[in-house]
């Protein structure tokens, strides 16, 4: 890693990404244009800088790939990765979802609860039904059921619709009994202390950069580290959240101090960060418009 990037890429124990997490935020981050492609040689110094070997970025992007998240884009010997429709479809849905958490107060009419009885010779679509709804903020009961303090009928049944499990599905909108303790309850869908501690872990590992002056010591690519594992952290919280009434949730200070900071500091760090992005993932040899280098 450049030394001026030393520490800058490490944060709390709460920061532990994939490669291809975090290429994901990356692209969701600094990809000003969705139709924008990205140099792969560049992409892949950035996931050196966060301690992955030039072997795991390829294979990473590689298996991208094949998930069809990314596509290349051949310029000459030098290889580029573009968007997807899948890809810019989960992107839109992480930027509603990290950039709505905890913004407004919205009362909590009906609950949802989801049933599940997808057959074991469907793992895949199980484990991305299940990962999705973990994004949406549900919490699971007990295998196949799930739910969520929010109507979320509609993005369970696009999302039920879209993997073919249709029939495999079933959904109920109700509400809790006020003569009962749904806060015991609440507790056995969501790990709720540990939730309030992560958000305070946020809050007080970023908010030392809320002063200008810290800020403005920082060079570019100090200032892309950081604002990459602020979104990167921050980017768990939708599937951790499920964002319970007030009376349900515990320290409710510490979401609201954590989403105060990611709200100041990411487009506080924006342009500095881009400026070390696009330095980095536009190749030299696209800058001087020719395509004679090594395809990376």
């Amino acid at each position: 890693m450049n030394k001026t990037g030393l520490g800058f890429a490490t944060g709390s124990s709460w920061f532990v990404p994939q490669p291809q997490d975090l290429v994901i935020t990356l692209l969701g981050a600094y990809v000003k244009s969705r139709r924008d492609t990205v140099w792969s040689g560049g992409l892949v110094q950035i996931l050196d800088d966060f301690g992955f070997s030039t072997g795991a970025a390829r294979v990473a992007l590689t298996r991208m790939v094949r998930r069809q998240l990314l596509t290349r884009v051949k310029d000459g010997r030098l290889v580029h990765y573009a968007l997807t429709p899948r890809s810019m479809a989960l992107l839109s849905e992480g930027d509603r979802r990290i950039f709505s958490l905890r913004r407004r107060v919205r009362p909590v009419e009906e609950w949802t609860v989801v049933w599940q009885t997808i057959p074991d010779n469907q793992r895949l679509e199980k484990t991305r039904f299940t990962h999705r709804l973990r994004f949406l903020g549900f919490g699971s009961l007990q295998d196949g059921i799930w739910i969520s303090p929010h109507d979320r009928e509609d993005e369970v049944a696009a999302l039920a619709s879209s993997l073919g499990l249709y029939q495999d599905v079933a959904v109920l909108l109700s509400r809790p009994a006020k003569s009962f303790d749904f806060e015991r309850f609440a507790r056995r869908a969501w790990d709720l202390d540990a939730l309030a501690a992560r958000y305070l872990s946020f809050a007080e590992e970023f908010s030392v950069y809320l002063a200008p002056r810290a800020r403005a010591r920082l060079t570019d690519h100090e200032s892309f580290l950081l604002r990459t594992r602020l979104v990167h952290t921050f980017r768990a919280f939708p599937s951790l959240d499920p964002e319970l009434p007030d009376e349900l949730m515990p320290e409710l200070g510490h979401s609201v101090a954590a989403v105060e900071v990611f709200d100041a500091l990411y487009p506080a760090l924006a342009e500095p960060a881009q400026r070390h992005f696009d330095a980095v993932t536009t190749s030299r040899e696209s800058n001087r418009g020719s395509s004679g280098s090594t395809m990376i």
